[in-house]
């Protein structure tokens, strides 16, 4: 096997030879002739399949370009901004413009030939077998080829206590030989890179709660990752760290990985030391056996998404005994992530995932969003065949979540600004304000207003509906999000608190931290409308119970859950009709008040 006669801890004795020994003896694997002959290449079909299967959006493939491709000319505002779900009273004018020819061109070359060469730190949290560390290697091989260099940290869960440096030296000579045998060029990093101890200034953490690393690391230690990166090398780094006294002792990998964060990301914002290598990480990626961080909402199948600022604490509270054994490590990798992304750019997003899914990196780096979105249907995602225990998890910093009641509370010029950005119009806002007045049932607000979704109470015809009395008509008035903040999961978290606070309701899976009602009542039909050449239907229509096509309008829907799921309890096996009894003049009455909401708008 190719694998096992490349493997340096065959090899060696590690008891007994130095760090240069060690160093050399990978160093003549790069001479070794492969037992595979290359002299006529054939496709690597898993490589390219990985990125079919990818399914880039415009927005992806955008965003890739920037990070990797040619660096794209300077265009007006209104031409880079990537379109976001809006639910508009009146018109949404996209801005989301297919991929020129040139374009199109150029993210081949780039996928193929990266011109740009990004970071990704990587926890790697053994131990794995033959197959599986081949498995891994031939992931992050993968990855460097589309332009993102990892940067390793091993850890070993059988000797994570344990300071026998000739293990730990081993494990890391055999992950080196794997990369090797894939192709790849790869440099172990037997030295302490870190110093115990937090750094004497540090402010940069965001969130007060969080606790700095244990270690820090200095400009001159990232010298190394410096050098490897520049010849075209994978580091692959030893969990040590200098104490006071200058003696070289083990600690955690996390400690390791934090003070990378920090340090790396302070050398990509010095132009001095970051010379012609941007150390700045673009991805955590927490590579284990276990896979993601089990969800309570999801049978234990799990996280998605997680909103680390908003969630965090949420995720301790639910964390069940029987995950403590079955997970032991998903909550230090937690807080792991929470660390790293508070020192990382906002952009930046982390990823854990098992050894079963490597093409699942290849994907996140891509598209930069979960295998599946968090804010598809409650019943749709359970019953995904492709949503299993291996799927990984996609954490991101992440914002506030926010209920308001009413336009009291509201920041009317901060509101105004969201909108008017998202919507690219010009809001009368006294004639919008005065309305919400009237008719506001809630707003959800992220962070500092970087989104926001806006619902209404509307009232319904009771001709429509063959009633003296309709009950009000819940309707997503505005769904907005700043350019800014598109595409780093925003749409995504704050479409699953509007779930939570409407159609959600009386769910144990919707009582999530949004700062509303936390699950509890009775779920309400959610109601918007659309232009029919909205290109974002398409997102609405994966998200909705239905629609109904009326004119130059979309009029989209979601269910109450919670009724649904009781009919279909009462029914047992009996087929539901095609309209239930409930549902009878329900989208007249609805398509008769929606049509009367005014333009919000002043052009």
């Amino acid at each position: 096997m190719l694998a096992r006669t490349l493997n340096p801890s065959c090899a060696l004795s590690s008891s007994s030879r130095s760090c240069k020994a060690f160093y050399a003896t990978v160093r003549e694997l790069r001479h070794r002739p492969p037992s595979v002959s290359h002299e006529n290449p054939t496709p690597d079909n898993d490589f390219i399949l990985s990125i079919l299967k990818a399914n880039p959006s415009l927005r992806d493939s955008k965003s890739y370009l920037t990070s990797f491709g040619v660096r794209p000319r300077p265009t007006s505002p209104t031409t880079t901004q990537s379109p976001q779900p809006a639910a508009s009273s009146s018109t949404y004018a996209s801005t989301d413009n297919p991929l020129t020819a040139t374009e199109k061109t150029q993210l081949v070359e780039s996928i193929l030939d990266p011109v740009h060469q990004a970071t990704a730190l990587v926890k790697l949290q053994g131990p794995f077998t033959d197959v599986q560390l081949e498995s891994v290697a031939r992931g992050l091989v993968y990855l460097e080829k589309l332009g993102l260099t990892s940067v390793i940290v091993l850890e070993n869960e059988r000797d994570e206590e344990d300071d026998d440096r000739a293990e730990i030296i081993e494990q890391t000579l055999r992950l080196v030989g794997y990369l090797e045998a894939q192709g790849s060029r790869a440099r172990p990093m037997l030295d302490s890179l870190v110093r115990l101890g937090p750094p004497e200034e540090d402010d940069s953490a965001l969130d007060p709660d969080i606790d700095p690393p244990e270690a820090h690391a200095c400009p001159s230690d990232l010298l190394a990752i410096r050098s490897a990166l520049s010849a075209g090398e994978i580091p692959v780094i030893t969990p040590f760290a200098l104490d006071s006294h200058c003696r070289s002792v083990r600690i955690s990998a996390n400690d390791v990985l934090s003070a990378l964060a920090k340090a790396m990301t302070d050398a990509g914002k010095d132009p001095h030391q970051n010379g012609d290598i941007d150390l700045t990480p673009m991805r955590l990626m927490i590579i284990n056996r276990e896979g993601g961080v089990p969800s309570y909402a999801r049978s234990g199948y799990p996280h998605l998404l997680i909103n680390l600022t908003s969630e965090f604490s949420h995720i301790h509270e639910t964390f069940q005994d029987p995950w403590r054994h079955t997970h032991p490590h998903s909550l230090s990798n937690l807080a792991l992530a929470r660390t790293c992304l508070s020192y990382m750019p906002p952009t930046s997003s982390a990823i854990m995932v098992s050894h079963r899914s490597p093409s699942s990196l290849i994907a996140n780096l891509i598209t930069n969003r979960p295998a599946l979105s968090s804010s598809l249907p409650h019943a749709l995602l359970q019953g995904n065949r492709k949503l299993t225990p291996h799927i990984p998890t996609l954490l991101r910093r992440g914002l506030p979540m926010q209920v308001y009641r009413s336009t009291e509370h509201l920041d009317k010029a901060k509101m105004t600004h969201l909108l008017e950005q998202s919507f690219g119009r010009t809001l009368d806002q006294s004639s919008y304000f005065d309305r919400l007045t009237r008719t506001l049932d809630y707003v959800i607000v992220a962070g500092d207003y970087a989104g926001a979704a806006i619902v209404t109470r509307e009232t319904a015809s009771p001709e429509s509906t063959n009633t003296t009395e309709a009950e009000p008509v819940q309707y997503l008035d505005k769904f907005a999000v700043l350019p800014n903040h598109q595409g780093d999961g925003t749409v995504d978290f704050l479409w699953v608190a509007l779930h939570d606070e409407s159609y959600g309701l009386g769910h144990p899976f919707s009582a999530n931290p949004n700062g509303g009602r936390g699950g509890q009542g009775e779920g309400k039909d959610l109601v918007w409308r659309s232009r029919v050449n909205n290109p974002v239907n398409k997102w609405y229509y994966e998200r909705s119970s239905g629609h109904l096509r009326q004119g130059d309008w979309v009029l989209f829907w979601c269910d109450g859950e919670k009724r649904l799921r009781t009919e279909q309890m009462e029914r047992g096996r009996a087929p539901m009709s095609y309209i239930e009894h409930w549902e009878e003049g329900r989208l007249g009455s609805w398509m008769d008040s929606v049509m009367k909401i005014p333009s919000c708008w002043t052009n």
